[in-house]
């Protein structure tokens, strides 16, 4: 069957795009190191926002050392985190392109692993979560796949701290919840957080799906730029009622009193089953790094 392709590609002369999984290797080299020493654009506006419109002078005053620290850490190349992150890594590959090569795993942590050997930063990972044995290069990266239209490959790297990971959580709520679950599931997760997850936060949430879906959809959704919004409706609006709400618990920035508890809420969703409602938090500390390119 795929000679068959190949054959049909070559009579209509199309010629398919390749790229070399040493390019993707590069990039993600690139993007480890970027993403750990800068603040994203979108979260840059987003805490100099916060600045002004913290109303405690002890949150102000918290908000404008981590500027601070953010000002330093890239003047000086240091990681704007200590934590610098287990790499998850976001790989959309367009149908029709070719990578040739090698294989596009093996590039993949190949790329993390050049980032945090030569960017000098912290190896978090262990080979088995028992023995706890250190990698000594934070590979292997959490890699999720996806196939798109077109002969793009579209990379989405987010290395992510487990102060805020170990703070996540999947409710698996009866359909019976309906909105208001999804909204006390939410806040649930942020207020046993609390200042465990350096708030500001930026809070991922999946809604339905399945187990693993609404967890995946979490994760993808902090990656999602602070301050857009989903298109659905409904979905707009919760994510605009529910920041309020963790905004008003008064955790406040380093959750020591505040305000601005989080920077934003963004919403995924998916089609789900009849007898569930399945709701993932994954949430994410001030600096929520993620970086998107394409090749």
């Amino acid at each position: 069957m795929l000679f068959t392709v190949v054959m049909s590609l070559n009579i209509r002369g199309k010629k398919m795009r390749s790229i070399h999984v040493d390019e993707i290797s590069r990039n993600i080299k690139e993007m480890c190191i970027e993403a750990n020493h800068f603040l994203s654009e979108d979260m840059s506006a987003a805490m100099k926002n916060a600045v002004q419109t913290e109303e405690s002078p002890l949150g102000k005053q918290i908000l404008n050392q981590l500027q601070e620290n953010l000002q330093i850490a890239g003047e000086d190349m240091i990681p704007i985190c200590q934590d610098t992150g287990m790499a998850v890594v976001f790989l959309e590959i367009g149908q029709d392109i070719h990578l040739e090569g090698g294989s596009v795993e093996d590039a993949v942590n190949e790329g993390v692993r050049q980032g945090y050997v030569e960017g000098y930063l912290r190896k978090s990972v262990v080979k088995d979560p028992i023995i706890r044995e250190n990698t000594k290069d934070n590979t292997p990266a959490v890699i999720h796949y996806s196939i798109i239209p077109g002969e793009i490959v579209r990379i989405k790297v987010a290395p992510k701290g487990f102060g805020s990971e170990n703070m996540s959580r999947v409710f698996m709520l009866k359909p019976a919840d309906g909105i208001e679950g999804v909204k006390s599931a939410i806040l649930t997760a942020v207020k046993d957080a609390g200042p465990n997850a350096c708030p500001p936060l930026v809070v991922g949430v999946g809604v339905g799906g399945t187990f693993e879906k609404s967890a995946l959809m979490a994760k993808e959704a902090l990656t999602r730029e602070v301050g857009t919004h989903s298109e659905i409706e409904w979905v707009k609006e919760l994510e605009e009622e529910v920041l309020q709400k963790i905004n008003n618990l008064g955790i406040g920035p380093g959750g020591l009193g505040g305000t601005t508890t989080a920077l934003a809420v963004n919403v995924n969703t998916y089609p789900t089953h009849i007898a569930g409602l399945p709701v993932a938090i994954n949430i994410c500390c001030h600096v929520n790094r993620h970086i998107i390119r394409e090749v």
